[in-house]
């Protein structure tokens, strides 16, 4: 099988994070015989996708254009040399046009998507999905949603890469850590635990670790406005490159997570997705305590391979009883650990969406 992949390597808005080249692109290398990559930096228009945001629109013009040029000359180029099997792209409305998919369709080639999110930002891939052969959609809930507009989706849960998330056995350094953006209801969940006096320590966009006079200014500037929600400056530690975020999960007695998307905690209808973590950290052997979530519950055990907690105060109860149960703890760690390297790589979930597609067993 021969791939030719397009997809940005960051999964925020550090420019050096390699989230998906690590969870995608070489998952793909073991499973195939060549992957030949789109020679294009993508990370701009990823961070600017958003085409709602009055902001993006004129640069998502200009760049979805250069884009459409150059990814259909470089496929031509490789598929003259040999025939290229599948395109496969993680896109949104603002990459490329349904036209352009179409014309590489009629050349032969399988075309996939992959796109996460769709949870709280469907709006972004609605208009291209249907140009695709398939669409990969880690959100079950969302899958009526791809077939309502015409698109063909493959439920493909995440997964995690065990080549790059590893377990190291290393001495623990922290009793509880958080790696992820401060969005949705997170600030209330990481003070509440900063003020029960757990050793903490949070990575990730938004946490306002400033420093020197700009810190007092802004936190003047807050308590002005009657928003006094900072977290001490000792407990956080910026953005976690990838072997930093691994080395967090490895040395740290329990790791965090969340579910909500976005800001829908504030609506009447909170969402929820099951995300990369969730399977990240097992996968590096670190003991997962997270929100609950229906659909994690289908690919680990509770209470055996993970733990779940549904309000701040069962977060604050079951980060205490934890921490004061090592044997306990050091089971469930190890059992998610084996569970996550025997069902969920991304090596294993792409190996069968591909099965699937070559024997034409879609659901």
């Amino acid at each position: 099988m021969r791939i030719f992949y397009a997809a940005h390597d960051q999964g925020n808005h550090q420019y050096d994070s390699l989230t998906w080249y690590n969870n995608l692109y070489l998952p793909l290398c073991d499973i195939a015989d060549e992957v030949i990559r789109f020679q294009y930096d993508l990370y701009n228009i990823a961070m600017h996708q958003d085409f709602v945001r009055v902001v993006n629109e004129q640069m998502i013009g200009k760049e979805k254009s250069r884009i459409e040029f150059e990814l259909l000359k470089q496929i031509k180029f490789h598929h003259k040399q040999k025939p290229i099997d599948v395109f496969f792209s993680y896109f949104s409305s603002a990459y490329c046009s349904r036209e352009l998919i179409e014309e590489i369709k009629g050349m032969g080639i399988i075309t996939i998507n992959w796109f996460c999110n769709a949870s709280y930002q469907f709006y972004l891939i609605r208009d291209l999905a249907p140009a695709y052969d398939f669409c990969l959609v880690p959100e079950k809930f969302m899958m009526e949603s791809y077939k309502k507009i015409g698109a063909n989706p493959i439920y493909c849960q995440e997964a995690a890469n065990p080549k790059i998330y590893k377990f190291l056995d290393l001495p623990y350094k922290n009793e509880v850590s958080f790696v992820g953006g401060r969005y949705a209801d997170r600030y209330t969940y990481i003070k509440a635990i900063y003020d029960a006096k757990f050793k903490l320590k949070v990575w990730g966009e938004n946490w306002r670790k400033e420093e020197g006079r700009v810190r007092h200014l802004l936190r003047y500037g807050y308590h002005l406005m009657g928003k006094g929600n900072y977290l001490p400056n000792k407990i956080l530690c910026g953005f976690a490159d990838d072997d930093q975020m691994i080395d967090a999960f490895n040395t740290s007695k329990i790791n965090l997570g969340f579910s909500m998307c976005g800001e829908t905690h504030l609506s009447s209808n909170p969402v929820k997705q099951v995300r990369l973590r969730d399977f990240e950290v097992p996968m590096s052997g670190g003991f997962y305590l997270t929100e609950y979530n229906e659909e994690l519950k289908e690919f680990f055990e509770e209470d055996e391979e993970i733990v779940f907690f549904k309000d701040k105060e069962e977060c604050l109860d079951k980060i205490k009883y934890y921490l004061n149960h090592d044997m306990l703890r050091e089971k469930i760690r190890m059992s998610g650990y084996i569970r996550a390297q025997r069902d969920h790589t991304w090596q294993k979930r792409l190996g069968t969406v591909f099965n699937m597609i070559k024997n034409r067993q879609i659901a």
